[in-house]
């Protein structure tokens, strides 16, 4: 169940602290999200603590958790702390989208409009390239970009309207982003609260859906030696798996059989023998146990190990063939 309270939010972050003791080599991805309970549980300064704790590390994504450290710093009262870090960060230009909207949307929250329209605008110019297609990532940027520029009042430009047909809601993008909405919320006229409630019904429900669903719904993938090796060590899971071959088949057109009933954020997890009987043991379950393999995907999964599926057309497959997936399972699309 998701947490809903504070004391909630606490105990789940305190249950990831002890889940990244078991397993240091994924602390980063787990510290991360004990520290957004911690701030959703208004423990932020334990949140800062975490957040000091991976930095004192090497992370493999220190400007992401600067740009949540000088967030949450702002949140509680540390606004010298929390604009150096974001200088720091805008300085660096990193060529990853989550600390540019993480800053951007800070300084909104903040009605510092211009500077993060100024934020947006220059991860934008950065990172978007008429070469590569728009990521989810990247959309997201624009559409930050979007709503800020219409606060300010600002006329459209080439990039929100891009942002305009990327979005697929069912509340036009304009009309979302609208500073006239708040109005509304103080209106007599009934058809207009309606409206608004209408609204914020639509922005309610891709939020739930988000937290819903933390990380990817993921398949498992064995590679040909590691799946030749668990067959010999534990027959009994040929019934799950009749060749590699077959394997890889399984694999896409489950996940596509997921996308066309409009499921998102769809992942695969690559397993291994010996972490696959780590976890066996952890679970105190038979390695040779078939209901053992959906919650080994799915651990596997909430730790961080998922590759969003699908590829882009001329990325390399997930199936580690060599080729882009435009020429390999891609190919056998319908």
């Amino acid at each position: 169940m998701r947490p809903d309270t504070p004391a909630e939010h606490i105990a789940e972050a305190e249950r990831l602290i002890r889940t990244a003791t078991r397993y240091p080599e994924d602390q980063e991805p787990l510290l991360l999200q004990a520290a957004a309970h911690l701030e959703l549980g208004d423990a932020r300064d334990r949140a800062s603590a975490l957040y000091d704790q991976l930095l004192a590390g090497s992370p493999a994504n220190p400007h992401l958790i600067k740009a949540l450290q000088a967030a949450n710093l702002w949140e509680y009262g540390h606004e010298p702390e929390a604009r150096a870090l974001i200088s720091g960060i805008r300085a660096a230009a990193p060529k990853d989208p989550a600390p540019w909207e993480v800053i951007a949307e800070s300084l909104e929250t903040h009605d510092e409009l211009q500077a993060s329209h100024d934020c947006f605008t220059e991860a934008a110019a950065l990172l978007i390239t008429e070469e590569e297609p728009l990521t989810p990532a990247t959309t997201a940027l624009l559409t930050g970009r979007h709503r800020v520029r219409r606060l300010l009042g600002l006329q459209h430009d080439d990039w929100d309207m891009v942002a305009d047909t990327r979005h697929i809601g069912p509340i036009p993008l304009d009309e979302l982003h609208d500073p006239k909405r708040i109005w509304a919320l103080g209106s007599d006229d009934p058809a207009e609260l309606r409206a608004e409630i209408a609204r914020l019904r639509a922005e309610l429900g891709d939020r739930r859906a988000a937290l819903s669903r933390p990380f990817p719904v993921a398949i498992l993938h064995w590679p040909a030696r590691e799946l030749a090796e668990l067959l010999t060590s534990y027959p009994t899971l040929a019934t799950e798996y009749a060749s590699h071959e077959a394997h890889l088949r399984e694999i896409e057109s489950s996940l596509r059989a997921l996308a066309a009933s409009g499921t998102t954020n769809l992942g695969i997890v690559t397993a291994s023998v010996p972490s696959y009987e780590a976890f066996a043991a952890s679970e105190k379950t038979s390695p040779a146990s078939p209901s053992l393999l959906a919650e080994y995907a799915t651990t596997l999964a909430a730790r961080g190990k998922a590759t969003p599926w699908p590829p882009a057309p001329n990325a390399p497959c997930w199936c580690a063939s060599g080729k882009p997936y435009n020429e390999c399972h891609a190919a056998t699309r319908p």
